[in-house]
């Protein structure tokens, strides 16, 4: 799942980024270190990564200060965040900063294994090379650019799957579990995380807009209309 994938890891806690080293090591990843926020930043900026791993309390800069400049500069390599807050205000804090997902310490190795090689499956592009359309929606799945009526909108890699399995099903709803499935897997988050990342969702592709397109179906899913 990890095998040959190039991993910043800022983090710094030296024992915590030693056992992160053996284990991402041991399943065939190349790993990158930096001890504070400066640094990271630094490192991800300059060299090419399938994935970042960031705290949140750190010297210099801190996580989200991190997240925001390396999104703010135009980078969309997916960031897994380690935290100890995993409330809904945390987690909606650190998706509209840019943040991809979070893993909460104390966390256990085989779901830090699958979040991350999540992230990167998608980060790598494992999508059909076609642009999609429903209504003035467009997606082109092969530069992950998304435009609705002429303006391109700016999404997190997890709002553009969410984006992608609505305008592969519209009309049609996509229930809750199979968005769920779709980005997470067998690896169940709490559901206050994809309302999270879909109140996100609505801000970028309806507020901007006259006619909103993001229909919530209560207890059900979402759709969306054109």
């Amino acid at each position: 799942m990890l095998e040959n994938a190039q991993i910043l890891v800022v983090e710094d806690n030296d024992e915590l980024r030693g056992i992160l080293a053996d284990f991402l090591e041991v399943k065939g990843a190349t790993v990158d270190f930096a001890d504070n926020g400066e640094l990271g930043l630094k490192l991800a900026l300059e060299n090419e990564f399938d994935a970042i791993i960031l705290d949140v309390m750190m010297p210099k800069k801190d996580g989200m200060q991190v997240t925001n400049a390396l999104r703010k500069s135009g980078c969309t390599v997916p960031i897994l965040m380690l935290t100890a807050l995993n409330g809904p205000k945390d987690l909606l804090n650190g998706f509209e900063h840019g943040v991809d997902d979070f893993v909460t310490k104390p966390f256990n190795f085989p779901e830090l294994e699958v979040r991350l090689g999540a992230l990167i499956k998608r980060y790598r592009g494992n999508v059909a090379s076609s642009v999609i359309e429903y209504g003035d929606l467009k997606i082109d799945q092969n530069s992950h650019r998304i435009t609705r009526e002429g303006q391109e909108l700016v999404v997190t890699p997890v709002m553009y799957q969410i984006l992608v399995k609505l305008v592969k099903a519209a009309p049609e709803m996509v229930t809750r579990e199979a968005l769920i499935y779709e980005i997470w897997g067998e690896n169940t988050p709490d559901k206050d995380v994809l309302r999270s990342h879909i109140y996100l969702l609505r801000n970028v592709l309806d507020k901007p807009f006259k006619k909103p397109m993001l229909v919530t179906v209560p207890k059900f899913g979402f759709r969306l209309e054109a």
